[in-house]
């Protein structure tokens, strides 16, 4: 049956679950600043890497006035305040690294941070819709969406390798978009029965895929790895599975009893889950539970909007009915295209983590043979050398996800 005439939104609208026509996931103009009444926030957001370097960060939280959250009114201006709040909270928390952890979080840091998360429906902890999805803005606001037209409203230490982190991972979800913009076409095609519709928002899809693996390469061009491991990486993890704070943290005039959030992960990004729930890809066990966790560390309409892709009828079970030789090799080629996408991760984090740990541990063992070296490194918190920052053992986890894409080709 042909659809000419339908509406190719009608099973599914982007805009019902807050996902934009132009910007996918991405918060699109993010604000820069809030009211006057938040100013002593701001003050210490935007400073944060001097006050960690100065060890004075602690300090200057510890005499910040507890402000009221009811004058954050617009979804913007809350998710600018949650981009603030998780900042100062990673700060400080991490200051003196994993030696001198805290246990508690202080009240006036702590209760306007659950306030503001509460009315997000996000966890009190800096997540990937905060220091990616909301924390960017055009230097030349008439210019390109590209790395030189582009700056992070906050950072943290690391200096110009934070900001290639964050945003180059800006732009894999921007070359995202495209494919997120074919899903509610392949779902009508698949449920009018339509091939040629199918075939040709897979191809989309299959395209943006690649596209974001060739954007993922930027990495190696804006991040140096022994920064992003020595020093960078401590401020993304987390008090859930990390042996540096095994009990949680206390929010303080919130509950008497730690709480436990893991800490930020590719994993927090809507775009794979959606792909994986349009073409089938299963994850079970432990990697499956931990990617099913990282779906409460995302806006709850995206999350949504993964949920609602899922719901539909199985698009790899209308390409064996329907046996269409085109169809079947455009779905195999998304297939195979997500496999490469993973595989490059992989290799991504082999060079930013696996290798550095290695380096970290062999440099421990035979003193300091590089004074320069030892001390960026020797930085880096060693209850993460096999893990992620979101908490999960790291290359076991990333093969296995890998591995289930492979198994949802047709061929398998």
């Amino acid at each position: 049956m042909g659809t000419e005439g339908t509406n190719i939104e009608t099973l599914l609208s982007l805009d019902q679950f807050h996902v934009s026509e132009d910007y996918g996931f991405i918060l699109p103009k993010p604000l820069t600043d809030l009211p006057e009444y938040f100013k002593p926030w701001m003050d210490i957001a935007k400073n944060v890497s001097e006050l960690i370097s100065s060890h004075s960060l602690r300090l200057r939280v510890h005499d910040m006035p507890l402000l009221e959250t009811e004058l954050l009114q617009s979804h913007r201006e809350l998710r600018l305040a949650h981009l603030i709040l998780s900042t100062l909270t990673m700060g400080y928390v991490w200051q003196e690294g994993e030696k001198e952890t805290v246990k508690v979080l202080p009240r006036n840091l702590a209760v306007p941070f659950w306030k503001v998360s509460q009315r997000l429906g996000l966890p009190p902890i800096l997540i990937h819709a905060d220091s990616v999805l909301a924390n960017w803005k055009k230097t030349n606001p008439d210019g390109p969406f590209a790395m030189d037209n582009l700056e992070l409203l906050l950072t943290l230490p690391g200096g110009e390798s934070v900001r290639g982190f964050f945003l180059v991972t800006l732009l894999v979800e921007l070359a995202a978009v495209p494919g997120l913009k074919a899903i509610p076409e392949v779902l009508t095609g698949v449920h009018y029965n339509d091939v040629a519709m199918v075939t040709k928002a897979l191809n989309v899809i299959g395209q943006a895929i690649d596209s974001m693996k060739q954007t993922l390469k930027l990495m190696h061009d804006y991040v140096d790895p022994s920064v992003f491991y020595g020093i960078l990486r401590i401020y993304l993890s987390g008090w859930k599975d990390n042996a540096s704070m095994a009990e949680g943290l206390v929010y303080e005039g919130v509950q008497e009893k730690p709480m436990e959030f893991s800490g930020g992960s590719a994993a927090q990004s809507s775009t794979l889950h959606c792909f994986d729930g349009l073409l089938g890809v299963k994850h079970d066990g432990d990697s499956g539970a931990f990617l099913m966790r990282m779906r409460d560390y995302m806006p709850p309409s995206h999350k949504r909007f993964i949920e609602s892709i899922s719901s539909h009828l199985s698009l790899r079970n209308f390409v064996l009915q329907q046996a269409d030789e085109h169809l079947t090799h455009t779905f195999e080629q998304c297939i195979a295209r997500l496999v490469d996408l993973r595989n490059y991760h992989i290799n991504i984090v082999t060079r930013f983590v696996t290798i550095p740990a290695s380096r970290a541990r062999q440099l421990r063992a035979n003193g300091r043979d590089s004074v320069q070296e030892l001390d960026v490194i020797s930085e880096a918190p060693t209850a993460l050398e096999e893990r992620g920052t979101g908490g999960s053992g790291i290359m076991s986890f990333l093969k296995r996800v890998r591995d289930k894409t492979k198994n949802t080709s047709i061929s398998q």
